[in-house]
Order: structure tokens, then C-alpha cells, then sequence
């Protein structure tokens, strides 16, 4: 499985990206089943954010959902986290 994060906003406007490949991973399953969690809870479409606040655009295996500050499932939020700490 392949997880894609871009994030975008913030104070400083600046664009961040990251992506794991899970294949070949013992946490793989894990990785799997909190995509698929945030694959069911994120939105087809951008939502409208809040000034200076991030906007993520999360990718999995070609299915794209959309989410903003502040308005973030857990979910979401520790997806994203591990992403963008995670992935290259």
C-alpha cells in the first residue's frame, strides 16, 4: 500500500509531502487499517479551513481524501503524523 500526504497552508504558506510504501513492512497491517479508517472518514472534496491552518490532501493507493484544520479526526491526525515522520 502506498500513502501519500501533502500538506499545504500554514503561517508560512510552505508545501510539505511525504510517502510511505507499506509493502514488506511488519506494521504493515496497521499501517492498512488506520488508511482504511481515514479513507472512510476524510472528504471527497477540500474542505474550507481556517486562516493560517494546514490543509491535507491523503492519498492511498490512488483514492484521495481531503481534510483542514481544525477540523481533524484522530485518525486523520495520527496518519498524517506518521507520514510526514515517517515517509521519504
Amino acid at each position: 500500500m502506498r500513502i501519500q500526504v501533502r500538506r499545504t497552508g500554514g503561517f508560512a504558506g510552505i508545501e510539505r509531502r511525504a510517502e510511505v510504501d507499506t509493502s514488506g513492512r511488519s506494521d504493515a497491517p496497521a499501517w492498512h487499517a488506520l488508511a482504511e479508517r481515514v479513507l472512510a472518514s476524510g472528504r471527497g472534496t477540500p474542505p474550507a479551513g481556517v486562516p493560517d491552518g494546514f490543509q491535507y490532501e491523503i492519498t492511498v493507493d490512488g483514492r484521495t481524501v481531503y481534510a483542514a484544520d481544525p477540523r481533524l479526526t484522530e485518525e486523520i491526525r495520527e496518519l498524517v503524523s506518521r507520514v510526514l515522520n515517517e515517509g521519504a
